[in-house]
């Protein structure tokens, strides 16, 4: 692998796993690696590879272009200078809205049936309206995110008519502004749950202002205007740049709807295209490397587009831009059910989200292979989907449910799931519990290998993540036979394990182009002078999918795997037993299901070992 360079050879694996899947994988003589997985296929390497990439890359975004007048409204207005003295001769004019926004995002209508009823449902678990508290920091993160950003208005806006639910709306919301007269430190005033707030409120104030008290009107579009006001001079005192982004959609909506809003508006959009631009890389991920991120940034540059809409005015041409490079690396991350992979905190999000998302984004596109900055890798097989995380974890600032994924990877086929990582830490607090969240962020939660259930990167509290992996080698090349039929292979290696055992992992996956046989080889390599004595303990987690039937072989090293749909796979290892552990998986409501997980486990000198394994459909 280029760059990588073993200090001293390493032990092949010589185990035969039996006729059924052939002969195992082994090391290559010669400076070039090969395996016989590409041996028996006739297989050559193109000499075309993709370039290793290694650090995240940003992108930058320039404001819209303006004229000199509007260029010094906006600085005035950057400065301080309220809207109304850029126009002393202008009679101010009383808040109001200027227009009125078609939702482009419909919300969950159960969620939505559930208000109505009296309670908040997320994630699967409900939480009575009386019994939540609306200030103060008691409640897990998503349910902070859902009543202080009022995400809970588009749930309630699809389940009915708007005359059946303003009640629902007005009630809570008073509740809320009883709890919260003024900003304070709570959750309530996190810059990313005002921004999603205010942003709710400009998009669904028919539901909040089509009472008949004039009074209330007028008190709801002053604490509007107060909101905005407390945003322009707070946005840039986010805890990250997801909520930055947040903060300065929210201004640049205030400022297409609002009264006397223009200065507004320039100061949003100059400030939203320096967010976004610190925001994502070059490639279009956004940084946290979260497909949950993806979304939002998605979903606020939509509701955005549609306030735009709304006042007859275009967009700037930079939001199509930016929509056209956050489409195909969140697409890069969808199985063949067409929900979403579960990584750096996600769950299985269903398809009828994510094709609501793109269709109302407006881009039309396929999903990126080899997002490179975003540090994922997608091969796409017949009806077999491989997902790779091939980069190192995000950095500290980036991340709000970062994980020790490096080098893990999911393997569907059509509609199952066959490897899957346990995923739904970023929705702990429903279902799943808060002290679960740890656990779900490991390494070991993840279908990779481990040495000694250490992390091969620290995991932190409140999200956050340590020291561990910093450097991740990629090399990916496409293999063909003289006799048709090929594969695509994928090496990677990591240091998480330098430090403290002296290992590096590299990781081989062979997929072949129909779909039916994953090979890898897992490889500890000595990496300097630490760690050449003693043993230690490594596990390779392969975690399954849900409904899933298991049968164990005779001879310890194998196990078939009956999918739903009906199919048949074996999985087989090259030198040590397998075993069947309880595991868990996040579905895309956010609901923990059991599931099982394969396990190969081995006490190895320190000086480095080989591990090959296969997973094959059966005819």
């Amino acid at each position: 692998m280029p760059g990588t360079t073993p200090a001293e050879p390493t032990p092949a694996a010589t185990p035969s796993p039996g006729p059924s899947i052939g002969t195992p994988l082994t090391e290559a003589p010669g400076p070039e690696r090969a395996t016989l997985a590409e041996a028996e296929l006739e297989l050559t390497p193109t000499p075309e590879t993709i370039e290793p990439g290694r650090a995240l890359a940003l992108a930058d975004f320039s404001p819209p272009a303006v004229g000199a007048g509007d260029r010094f409204v906006r600085f005035a207005y950057r400065m301080g200078l309220p809207a109304g003295a850029l126009n002393p001769f202008r009679k101010r004019a009383r808040p109001r809205l200027t227009a009125t926004v078609a939702n482009p995002l419909p919300g969950d209508t159960a969620a939505g049936t559930a208000l109505r009823a009296g309670h908040f449902l997320l994630h699967g678990m409900k939480a009575p309206i009386a019994d939540v508290e609306f200030s103060g920091p008691r409640l897990s993160p998503p349910f902070e995110r859902l009543i202080h950003g009022f995400g809970w208005l588009s749930d309630l806006e699809a389940c009915a008519p708007r005359q059946q639910c303003t009640q629902v709306a007005e009630r809570v919301l008073q509740i809320w502004m009883a709890a919260n007269p003024k900003p304070n430190a709570t959750p309530a005033w996190d810059v990313g749950n005002v921004g999603h707030r205010l942003l709710s409120w400009l998009i669904h104030a028919p539901l909040l202002l089509s009472g008949p008290d004039k009074k209330a009107r007028g008190r709801m579009l002053l604490v509007i205007e107060e909101t905005a006001r407390w945003l322009d001079r707070n946005v840039g005192k986010a805890g990250d740049k997801l909520a930055e982004t947040a903060g300065w959609t929210a201004i640049t909506a205030a400022g297409l709807l609002l009264a006397d809003g223009h200065p507004r508006r320039l100061f949003g959009e100059a400030g939203l295209m320096r967010a976004v631009g610190d925001l994502i890389g070059d490639d279009g991920g956004v940084l946290s490397r979260s497909p949950l991120g993806q979304i939002e940034v998605i979903e606020l540059l939509v509701r955005l587009k549609a306030c735009y809409a709304a006042v007859r005015s275009d967009a700037p041409p930079q939001i199509d831009t930016i929509l056209n490079l956050l489409v195909p690396p969140l697409l890069s991350l969808l199985h063949g059910d067409g929900g979403l992979g579960s990584w750096q905190g996600a769950g299985a999000v269903p398809a009828a989200r994510i094709e609501a998302l793109v269709k109302a984004s407006g881009v039309r596109t396929r999903p990126l292979r080899d997002a490179r900055q975003w540090g994922y890798q997608r091969v796409n097989a017949g009806k077999t989907v491989l997902q790779v995380d091939a980069a190192p974890p995000p950095v500290a600032r980036h991340t709000r449910d970062g994980c020790a994924s490096t080098l893990a990877f999911e393997l569907s086929h059509g509609a199952e799931r066959i490897i899957v990582n346990c995923g739904g830490a970023a929705f702990a607090g429903g279902l799943i519990p808060l002290r679960l969240a740890q656990g779900l962020r490991a390494t070991a939660a993840h279908s990779t290998l481990t040495i000694d259930d250490f992390n091969s990167t620290a995991v932190l509290i409140n999200g956050k993540l340590g020291s561990g992996v910093s450097e991740v080698e990629i090399d990916r090349r496409t293999l063909r036979g003289d006799k048709g039929g090929g594969a695509t292979r994928i090496e990677a290696s990591h240091n998480g394990y330098v430090t403290r055992y002296g290992l590096s992992h590299q990781r081989i996956l062979i997929l072949r182009d129909d779909g039916t046989e994953l090979r890898g080889e897992d490889l500890l390599v000595p990496a300097g002078r630490k760690g050449k004595r003693g043993t230690i303990g490594v596990a390779l987690r392969f975690h399954l999918g849900p409904n899933i039937e298991l049968a164990a072989g005779e001879d310890g090293l194998g196990v078939t795997l009956a999918l739903p749909d009906g199919s048949l796979w074996q999985f087989r290892s090259g030198r040590d037993p397998v075993s069947v552990e309880e595991s868990l998986w996040a579905d895309g409501q956010g609901r923990p299901i059991g599931t099982r997980q394969l396990v190969i486990q081995a006490k190895i000198p320190r000086s480095g070992e080989t591990f090959s394994w296969l997973l094959k459909k059966m005819r």
